[in-house]
């Protein structure tokens, strides 16, 4: 086993940063600290809870700048953009802590004559939230501030290419004077993850990852009789009917499917035009993508950066080349963007048409910048498409029908349902998804749920 992580940045190849990975006893130590650390943060008031997350919040949004630069390093997301993420964090966490009054209130009982009785939401103990790296602080935040706020301890595990990212959090908690052990990280290889799944002192799993990481999570924790909340993948579709407003759909489905080179959960990666619509909407997207510029992501004129890794652009290229040599037709030139090459996690952005769905690139999650689009004749169709996936994580219509909206939603089978817009969080909506896309939920009231367990009060007071 390696002693040690190695961040390969896609910018240039180098190593960026290294890391030893956390030995058994650190390991040890880290669960009994924060076991110690929960029992007497569960007897805290809400309001005491609210005021370290709140301070953490302050320290993490103070330093927007360098946590930019690091996620350009470490990921290649274009600096230009770094800032949504930092505030994205924000959002979601003070959304969290706003509302975890009423959502972590007892649950009250009508009265009965003689009988006292209410629900309590309880803390589960030691939660373990393992994070990606395509969106290390926003799919973090969605589990860490619920599960502190609801009085759990968090450990935290960050992806091998994002290690950062958990020290610089860490580095928040620490300065808003979070109690020793209730807050950590720890580097871990796979199969140490997969132990401290296992371990009797973590309540909880809060996983954002890939379908095989999910049942590797599901694996270390069967037998345990522990909750696990999974984000996995993705394929998520759109469908522009006939009235959509097309400038609208065009520039907001391409931002879908682009944004971060496609390495997006949520982001779009089908599409489905109504025939009356079609043509004019493949040619606005068409030459939309044709004005990215590929380049460095530390070069603020840079709208899309490399891929994570050079294996994942290959992988892209070869569903693409796949799909064309299946029939497939390519319309963007990628001579056109200079930084595309192959050997390098740089891949210029795709649009294809004339495809179906024998084609992976139309079934199978690509998670990167290509996207094919299919012409449909009528809803129906479109539902039907939209349906044929293994994955369930957010949907989209395209319309100026809202009554339309709500009919075709309810029939297709996903997490979130979006009228004209995509690829986005709403901290106050439950974020959940079907089928291979996961299960559980997080954000809003409803994700509280999942991190604390009901203790039922039944006091007899008359005899």
């Amino acid at each position: 086993m390696s002693k040690g992580l190695s961040v390969v940045t896609p910018v240039d190849g180098s190593v960026y940063v290294e890391r030893p990975y956390s030995s058994p006893d650190e390991i040890a130590l880290a669960l009994d600290a924060a076991t110690a650390a929960q029992n007497a943060w569960a007897a805290t008031s809400l309001a005491d809870r609210a005021k370290l997350c709140t301070a953490a919040v302050d320290a993490f949004v103070a330093k927007p700048d360098s946590h930019v630069e690091e996620l350009a390093w470490q990921m290649g997301r274009p600096i230009r953009y770094g800032k949504g993420e930092v505030g994205g964090f924000e959002e979601r966490a003070r959304h969290m802590i706003d509302i975890a009054e009423t959502a972590l209130a007892d649950v009250s009982i009508a009265d009965k004559p003689g009988f006292s009785r209410w629900i309590k939401r309880v803390p589960l103990g030691v939660v373990f939230t393992v994070a990606p790296w395509n969106y290390p602080y926003l799919t973090s935040v969605n589990s860490i501030i619920p599960a502190l706020m609801a009085g759990n301890a968090v450990i935290l595990k960050h992806a091998a290419q994002t290690p950062l990212c958990a020290e610089r959090l860490f580095e928040a908690f620490e300065s808003a004077g979070a109690p020793k052990g209730l807050f950590q990280f720890l580097h871990l290889t796979h199969d140490q993850a997969a132990k401290v799944v296992a371990s009797t002192q973590i309540a909880f799993v809060a996983f954002t990852g890939s379908v095989p990481g999910g049942i590797a999570m599901e694996r270390a924790a069967a037998g345990h009789f522990k909750g696990i909340g999974l984000e996995l993948g993705g394929k998520d579709p759109a469908y522009v009917r006939a009235d959509a407003n097309l400038d609208h759909a065009v520039e907001n489905v391409a931002d879908g499917v682009f944004f971060n080179s496609g390495q997006s959960c949520c982001g779009i990666e089908r599409i489905y035009v109504h025939a009356d619509a079609y043509d004019r909407f493949v040619d606005g997207i068409a030459e939309l993508t044709r004005q990215y510029v590929l380049g460095s992501p530390l070069d603020h004129a840079t709208t899309l950066g490399p891929m994570v890794r050079t294996s994942a652009a290959d992988f892209v290229r070869e569903q693409t080349a796949e799909a064309v040599t299946a029939g497939a037709k390519a319309l963007i030139d990628v001579s056109g963007f200079a930084a595309d090459e192959e050997g390098t996690p740089y891949l210029a952005p795709q649009v294809l048409v004339d495809v179906d769905h024998a084609m992976r690139v139309m079934s199978e999650e690509s998670f990167g910048p290509v996207v094919g689009i299919m012409k449909v004749g009528s809803d129906d169709e479109a539902i039907t498409l939209m349906n044929d996936s293994e994955f369930g994580l957010t949907a989209s219509v395209w319309t100026e029908d809202a009554d339309a909206a709500v009919r075709i939603g309810n029939q297709v089978e996903t997490g979130t349902w979006f009228m004209n817009r995509c690829d986005y969080l709403d901290p106050a909506l439950a974020w959940t998804g079907v089928k291979q896309s996961g299960h559980g939920c997080t954000l809003s009231s409803v994700g509280y749920e999942q991190l604390t367990r009901p203790k039922s009060y039944h006091l007899r007071t008359a005899l």
